[in-house]
């Protein structure tokens, strides 16, 4: 009996992958351009913090590191639920306008106690993305047009409470909200440990639950994501939520570290958040981003500010123009490593 062994054909598709054969691992070009956008950020930020510590005596001093950190605190908090948006594709202009709202809110509640202080500016701010949700997921209108109209809004409704900014609301020194923002716990302060602990529940949920696959499947395609399964409505409400009330309670803990509630505050702090989320490796066309590149963007900032601070010669909008020319940077770089990878 004769045994004619036959071979699996093998051909060519039209991507130039044989078919039948094991598919290519990552070249070293794709290696290297994921790298630089995963760790492009983080090298910057060393290079520049080792570059005034050396040109600056006072940069790396105690008192200036927390300074820092305590004011990159609250920025960070509204980057992370603008880490979220992004990743889905979407934009979120209303949380200057929360922060502002949830500050006066703090203020204006701590007269009723720590807590009405604390969840007065979490419900009506939640409530704010809540409705941008709703909007953007339900009613499938633009996130710009949405959100541009919450800031308006939130910022009137503040100015409202307020009486046209008449008002400055103040909280007790003594009461613990003041405690909480003013306190200090091994040499930082109480908001940039509040912070810490949110950005790592941040990315845990991120990467380890079924809600940031979800995030993620909406941002790199929608349509295929409601294919599979995901709840692409329902993921969009919660981000735009939990936007809000990461705004509402970064003004809350700005307002007790300051123990008033500013109204002047907020003003382009969703430009900032913006520019640190990008700055940090999340691409804004979606699917792709890193809560810790988030951090990492919003520290870059603030080193560059706490610099043109330090050299003094220098007036503070410069900071606006080393910061504009940063992200414009990191946008042509994603868009030249994106198109790599798409033609490799």
């Amino acid at each position: 009996m004769t045994v004619t062994k036959t071979r699996t054909p093998v051909s060519a598709d039209k991507d130039g992958q044989t078919e039948g054969a094991e598919p290519a691992g990552p070249t070293r070009s794709e290696r290297l351009s994921a790298l630089v956008q995963q760790h492009g950020a983080p090298a910057v930020l060393v290079i520049v913090s080792l570059v005034a510590t050396l040109s600056f005596d006072s940069f790396a001093t105690g008192d200036n590191v927390s300074n820092m950190a305590t004011s990159s605190a609250f920025l960070a908090i509204v980057a992370l639920g603008m880490t979220f948006v992004i990743i889905t594709g979407g934009i979120d202009l209303s949380v200057g306008s929360l922060f502002a709202l949830g500050g006066v809110l703090a203020a204006w509640g701590s007269r009723h106690g720590t807590l009405v202080a604390l969840l007065l500016p979490l419900v009506v701010c939640g409530a704010v993305g809540v409705v941008n949700g709703l909007l953007v997921a339900r009613s499938r209108l633009a996130p710009f047009i949405v959100t541009l109209a919450a800031m308006l809004g939130a910022r009137g409704l503040m100015l409202a409470i307020t009486d046209e900014g008449a008002n400055t609301y103040l909280i007790g020194k003594d009461s613990f909200l003041a405690e909480l923002g003013q306190g200090s716990t091994f040499g930082l302060g109480n908001p940039v440990w509040i912070m810490l602990a949110l950005f790592v529940a941040g990315a845990v949920v991120l990467r380890r639950t079924r809600f940031g696959q979800h995030v993620y499947a909406v941002g790199g395609n929608e349509d295929a994501a409601a294919l599979m399964g995901a709840p692409v409505a329902r993921t969009k409400i919660l981000v735009y939520t939990l936007s809000g009330v990461l705004a509402g309670l970064a003004g809350a803990l700005n307002a007790a570290w300051l123990a008033s509630g500013v109204t002047i505050l907020g003003n382009g702090m969703e430009l900032e958040a913006i520019s640190a989320v990008v700055i940090g490796g999340t691409l804004l066309t979606g699917g792709l981003g890193y809560v810790s590149g988030s951090l990492v963007g919003v520290l870059l900032l603030k080193v560059i500010q706490n610099v043109i601070n330090q050299i003094g010669s220098l007036d503070s909008s410069y900071q606006q123009v080393v910061s504009g020319a940063f992200l414009a940077v990191v946008v042509v770089a994603q868009t030249w490593l994106g198109r790599r990878r798409q033609l490799m």
